[in-house]
Parts: structure tokens; C-alpha cells; sequence
């Protein structure tokens, strides 16, 4: 049986030792810290997992350590997007005999393929696996943008049942449901807020890395209680830390605020590097400003 996905789902970061090994052990406190602060759902090896940065026996090591913290409390989707078919589809059945209860599949990420590639790529991803597929449109890193017209025809695969929409274009939820129906379920990626209030039925949020509680919140509060002011008030408050995590610095700049929280994990692998001075002092203010700490 599948889960319903809804809610704000971690796109995690992966732990490292000084080293630069992964950390399995701190990775499973992290695990324990989201499910204790409230997250609905956790998702490593996306790209806030550093997914491309780690070997396939470093990801194996991470699924399962997930996986078994979890414990079946919350849905766990694993990344498997790749760039051959053939590899998202091997990576896809491994996660599902893991015991994954989704994949989330982000396109081809250089060969810009076509709709119908695109179509045909999700198609055979979906046709091998039992377990629920999330699309992941990502313009800035795949190298493709799934519209809504697009959307439309994914969400005719069967399996292929929820979708990332990681643009700052608040529309494309709008139009996700008024094309899609109840085909297809969107989640905000960027937009969490403003996703909510649009109809998205959850987050893949890489803010809740340091705020699970809080981004959590938020969404209740739309989508479960109707109290759209009391959720921006907390929208806007936590906007500096939603930020902070936005763009080129979304790894190193994660892991700094953990580290400023008391929680080491570790700095991302080349090529990206640790936070220069200045943004590492910002994120030490945003840690003040917020009170935010981790007890993991």
C-alpha cells in the first residue's frame, strides 16, 4: 500500500565527517531531530543531499540509514533522477526494494531532451516500479522546464502522481490543478507560502533542514486550519533563513546554520566550499535572531 504524500517534506542534507566521509551516524540523529520537530516527510539524495557528489555505495548507505531511523513514521522518497533512462530505472527499483515509499525523479539534467522524451523518460521510470513517482521540475538545474501543459501530460502516467514545482512563478501551481485535476499532486519547491495558498498540497523544502518545526507550521496552518494570517506572519518571519538557503549557497549555507545551531555536519564536497566569512557571520545572526537550535 502507498502512502499519501502531503505536507513539508526535508529535501536533507548528507552529513559529513572533517574527513569528508558521510556521517551515518549524525545523519541518523538528523533523521530522529526532523521526525521529533513535526517534518511530514523526508527526502535524501536530492540535491541539498549532494546526490551527484557521493558514490553509489555512499548513497546505498544512505537510504538505508534513513530508512531505518524513519521507521515507517514518515514517508521516506529517495532522489533517483539520472541521466540515462535505463540508470533512473535501476536506481528507481533499488529504492523501491529498499523500502523507499517514493522516488523523486528529477529530469535528464544535460541533454535538454523533448516533451516526448521527457514523457517516454518518466514513462519507463514509472511502468518499473509500484511505489509513487514525484516529478521534479527544476529549470535552473535540469536544463529543462516542465510547464503546466507538459505536467499535464506526465500526470497521465500512471504512477506518476505527485510533482515539484520549483519555480518562482506561483501561477504554475494554479495551473498544475486547474490542468491536472486530481491526476496529480503538486508540492512547492522554492514557493512554500505562497504554493499553500495557491492549492499545493505540501513542500519539498530545503529551509526545514534547519526549521522542520516551523516550515511545518506554516503549512498546517494554511491547509489544515484556514489561518492564512497567522501563517504569513510566520512565513515572514522565517523569510531571512528561507532566503539565506536560496541560490548558489544552498549546501554550504544549510550546513553552516546547523553548525551554528550545535549541530556538526560537516562541510559540502568539492566543488563547492564552506561559506566565505561574511554569509557564514550572517548565518550566525539569522541563528540569534531566530533562536533556533538542534538538539539532534
Amino acid at each position: 500500500m502507498t502512502k499519501t504524500f502531503r505536507g513539508v517534506y526535508t529535501v536533507m542534507i548528507t552529513p559529513m565527517t572533517q574527513q569528508g566521509d558521510v556521517d551515518l551516524a549524525a545523519l541518523a540523529r538528523f533523521t530522529d531531530w526532523q521526525i521529533r520537530e513535526g517534518i511530514h516527510g523526508l527526502i535524501p539524495l536530492g540535491s541539498t543531499g549532494e546526490f551527484l557528489s557521493l558514490s553509489e555505495e555512499e548513497r546505498d548507505d544512505v537510504i538505508r540509514t534513513v530508512i531505518a531511523t524513519a521507521a515507517g513514521r514518515v514517508p521516506v522518497l529517495i532522489g533517483t533522477g539520472a541521466e540515462d533512462t535505463r540508470e533512473a530505472v535501476r536506481l528507481s527499483r533499488k529504492a523501491q526494494d529498499m523500502g523507499a515509499d517514493g522516488v523523486m525523479v528529477i529530469p535528464p539534467f544535460y541533454s535538454t531532451p523533448t516533451d516526448d522524451e521527457i514523457v517516454h523518460h518518466y514513462a519507463q521510470i514509472a511502468a518499473a516500479i509500484e511505489i509513487p513517482v514525484m516529478v521534479y521540475n527544476n529549470p535552473a538545474t535540469a536544463n529543462v522546464d516542465l510547464k503546466p501543459a507538459l505536467i499535464a501530460r506526465l500526470a497521465e502516467i500512471d504512477g506518476c502522481d505527485y510533482i515539484k514545482e520549483s519555480t518562482l512563478e506561483v501561477t504554475r501551481i494554479r495551473d498544475i490543478i486547474r490542468l491536472c485535476g486530481d491526476r496529480l499532486t503538486p508540492f512547492g519547491g522554492i514557493l512554500g507560502f505562497e504554493s499553500f495558498v495557491m492549492g499545493a498540497q505540501g513542500w519539498v523544502a530545503v529551509a526545514s533542514n534547519v526549521a522542520p518545526h516551523a516550515m511545518s507550521r506554516i503549512f498546517e496552518l494554511v491547509a489544515d486550519e484556514g489561518k492564512i494570517d497567522e501563517a504569513r506572519a510566520l512565513y515572514l518571519q522565517y523569510l531571512p533563513l528561507i532566503e539565506a538557503v536560496g541560490g548558489q549557497y544552498y549546501v554550504a549555507g544549510t550546513k553552516t546554520l546547523l553548525r551554528h545551531m550545535g549541530f556538526e555536519v560537516g562541510i559540502p564536497r568539492p566543488p563547492r566550499l564552506p561559506l566565505p566569512a561574511d554569509r557564514d557571520a550572517l548565518m550566525a545572526e539569522i541563528v540569534r535572531d531566530l533562536d533556533l537550535h538542534c538538539d539532534a
